[in-house]
C-alpha cells in the first residue's frame, strides 16, 4: 500500500535577525518527498544565502535523478568561500522517501535525524564515506506507518546554553523529551510547533541561533470527503449524492439544504444537535453513514479561521489542542488537520440568496470561496486536495 508522507517545518530567527540562516526544502512528485535542511555558516544575510543556495541546489538535483555525490560536488564549487574561516559550506541533511516505504538519508554536520518507532528514539545505522572532501553520513532503510523523522539545526541543541542551561538542551534531551511527549495522534506540524515552542522559552525569548524543526511522519492514507452545498441541477443529486457515497473514509456535510438532500436520497433522518458547544457557532446534526454533519457557510468560515490560526507562523501547539471541542467547527479542522491525508470536496454552485450579494459573480460567493481557502491551506501543508463543482 502506498504510504503517505506529512512533512513540516518551523523556524526561528537568531535574535535581531531579519532573515534566518536555515533553510528547508520539501520537495514531491508522483514517487517521493524529498526533505533537505541546510544550516548556512554563521548567521544573517550570509548564512541565508549559503543555506538556500545548498537546499535548492540539493533538492533540485536529487529530484532530477542527481547522485548524492554530485550534489555536494555542485554545492563545493558554487558557494562562496569565507575570508574569515577560510571555509564555505552549508551543513545539511537529506531525508528522500518513497511511497513505497524505501527511505534514504544524508547527514552532514547537522545534529543527527531523531527515528521514532512505537514512540521510541532508535539510532538509524549509518556508513560514513568521504565526498569531495566532507564527510557524509548515509543510511538507507524500510520506513513504516506511524514511524517519525525529526530533523534539528544546531539551535536546537544550543537552546538555552549559557541561560537556563549551562550545555545546552542536547540531543540526548532532545530526543529524551520527544519520547515524553510522543503519541500517535501527533501530525509532524504538532511536534514541530512542541519543539519550537521548548526552544524559544530555553532562549527566554531571544534566540541564539538561528532555530529550525523539521518533522516527517509517515501515515497510511487517510481519506475525507466533505459535500458542500445543492447542485445547480436538481437532477443531479442524486448522482452526487451516489458517489459521495462510494468514497472510502470520513464522510462530512456542510449545509441544511446539503443535508436535507442527503436525507433525502438515502432515505435516512436527520437528528439535530441541540447541545450548543459554542454559542456562535451553529449545532451539528447526525445522518446515519455520515461521520459530522454541520451549518454551511458560519461553520466553514469558522473552521477557516481555526485552520489558519493553527497553521501560521504565531499559532501554537495550544491552538491545536483547542480543536479537541466538540462544536462542528473545532470538530470539522481537527477531522480536515489531524485525521486526513487526501481530501475531496464535493461542491454544489446553487445559490443561496442568503449568502449572495446578486451584483457578485458566482465564482465569488462566499461558499466557493470558503471552500478554496481552505485547501490551498490543506495543500500549503502537502495534502492531496481535489474539489469537484456541480
Amino acid at each position: 500500500m502506498s504510504l503517505f508522507i506529512d512533512a513540516s517545518y518551523e523556524s526561528i530567527n537568531k535574535y535581531n535577525e531579519e532573515l534566518c540562516g536555515d533553510k528547508v526544502e520539501i520537495l514531491r512528485d508522483k514517487d517521493s518527498v524529498i526533505v533537505v535542511l541546510a544550516d548556512g555558516l554563521g548567521s544573517g544575510v550570509k548564512a541565508n544565502i549559503l543555506a538556500t543556495l545548498t537546499s535548492k541546489i540539493i533538492g533540485t538535483m536529487l529530484m532530477k535523478g542527481s547522485g548524492i555525490e554530485e550534489a555536494v560536488e555542485t554545492i563545493a564549487s558554487t558557494l562562496p568561500v569565507c575570508k574569515e574561516r577560510g571555509i564555505a559550506y552549508s551543513t545539511f541533511s537529506i531525508l528522500q522517501v518513497f511511497n513505497s516505504g524505501e527511505a534514504y538519508l544524508a547527514e552532514f554536520d547537522n545534529p543527527s535525524v531523531l527515528c521514532v518507532k512505537r514512540g521510541k528514539v532508535f539510532e538509524i545505522p549509518t556508513q560514513e564515506r568521504e565526498i569531495n572532501g566532507k564527510l557524509v553520513k548515509e543510511s538507507r532503510f524500510i520506513v513504516n506507518a506511524e514511524d517519525m523523522f525529526i530533523m534539528i539545526s544546531d539551535g536546537v541543541i544550543h537552546a538555552g546554553i549559557g541561560g537556563i542551561l549551562n550545555l545546552g538542551w542536547q540531543w540526548e534531551n532532545v530526543s529524551e523529551y520527544v519520547q515524553r511527549t510522543y503519541n500517535n495522534g501527533l501530525t509532524s506540524k504538532n511536534m514541530t510547533k512542541l519543539l519550537l515552542s521548548v526552544c524559544e522559552n530555553l532562549y527566554m525569548q531571544k534566540p541564539g541561533d538561528d532555530t529550525t524543526v523539521v518533522s516527517v511522519k509517515i501515515r497510511k492514507p487517510l481519506r475525507v470527503s466533505v459535500m458542500v452545498g445543492p447542485p445547480v441541477d436538481r437532477a443531479d443529486d442524486g448522482r452526487v449524492v451516489e458517489k459521495f457515497m462510494d468514497c472510502e473514509g470520513k464522510k462530512v456535510v456542510c449545509g441544511g439544504t446539503t443535508s436535507q438532500i442527503l436525507s433525502r436520497e438515502l432515505g435516512k433522518e436527520i437528528s439535530t444537535n441541540f447541545n450548543y458547544f459554542n454559542p456562535s457557532i451553529p449545532p451539528t446534526a447526525e445522518i446515519e453513514g455520515i461521520d459530522l454533519t454541520t451549518e454551511g457557510v458560519l461553520t466553514l468560515g469558522r473552521a477557516l479561521e481555526y485552520m489558519k490560526k493553527c497553521l501560521s507562523l504565531e499559532g501554537t501547539i495550544q491552538d491545536f489542542l483547542k480543536l479537541n471541542k466538540e462544536d462542528g467547527a473545532s470538530r470539522l479542522t481537527r477531522i480536515l488537520l489531524n485525521e486526513s491525508t487526501n481530501i475531496s470536496f464535493y461542491v454544489g454552485r446553487a445559490m443561496n440568496p442568503a449568502h449572495q450579494n446578486p451584483e457578485f459573480p458566482l465564482a465569488l460567493s462566499i461558499k466557493l470561496k470558503l471552500v478554496e481557502e481552505m485547501a490551498e491551506c490543506l495543500q500549503s501543508v502537502g495534502k492531496q486536495v481535489e474539489i469537484e463543482y456541480y
